[in-house]
């Protein structure tokens, strides 16, 4: 139960990272300040959602999408969020593609070294199922 808190706390701080990263970068997309943790939770349970459905549907119509699934999961997720809350705007075309790919950088990388530096726990779990 610790772990399956850990994770889910780790998800949400990646996503965390990788949202403010595109808020920092990025001239038009804003996320107002009040409402950073409800966009937080709110991108990452559709990212959560859509995570397996888009893989569901990507290796029954389209495989060669496989390898974007990630890309394609936080693109969606951020429109739907973006459609759905009003204290976030993406700011146009330009602005979408490039949220998506620093959201999917920024919690890419986050979520590589948050296991390393401030969840020792599910680092040392992630690689005593390697040993296995």
């Amino acid at each position: 139960m610790v772990r399956l808190a850990l994770s889910a706390a780790a998800y949400l701080i990646a996503n965390a990272v990788g949202l403010l990263l595109a808020v920092l970068l990025l001239q038009g997309f804003r996320i107002d300040a009040l409402s950073f943790v409800v966009v937080v939770v709110a991108f990452s349970v559709i990212q959560a959602v859509l995570g397996p459905l888009i893989t569901k549907i990507s290796l029954k119509h389209l495989p060669q999408l496989m390898g974007g699934v990630a890309l394609v999961t936080v693109s969606i997720g951020l429109l739907i969020t973006d459609l759905l809350l009003p204290g976030m705007s993406i700011g146009g075309v330009a602005n979408w593609l490039g949220a998506t790919l620093l959201v999917w950088l920024g919690s890419l990388i986050a979520t590589i070294l948050i296991p390393i530096y401030l969840f020792k726990q599910l680092g040392e779990n992630a690689k005593d199922k390697k040993k296995v």
